[in-house]
């Protein structure tokens, strides 16, 4: 079982964006995130949408994302 909740995207971004990683550029609804010592993350969310638990273990195993992040 996973310990992620189901989300919605703003805060998931807002709590990327609070670890450490910045918007590089923007075209339309993809946001492209960098972060030193890292790759590039893109971000092709709307904020209304509903991430679940599998979606957020995929994004913070690419990320760094912590459930207490958010």
């Amino acid at each position: 079982m996973t310990n992620w909740p189901s989300v919605r995207a703003k805060h998931v971004f807002a709590a990327l964006l609070k670890i450490g990683w910045q918007v590089k550029r923007q075209s339309g609804s993809h946001v492209v995130l960098e972060k030193e010592g890292c790759q590039n993350y893109v971000w092709a969310f709307r904020d209304y949408e509903e991430i679940g638990p599998r979606m957020l273990a995929r994004i913070a195993k690419k990320t760094g994302l912590k459930p207490e992040d958010i």
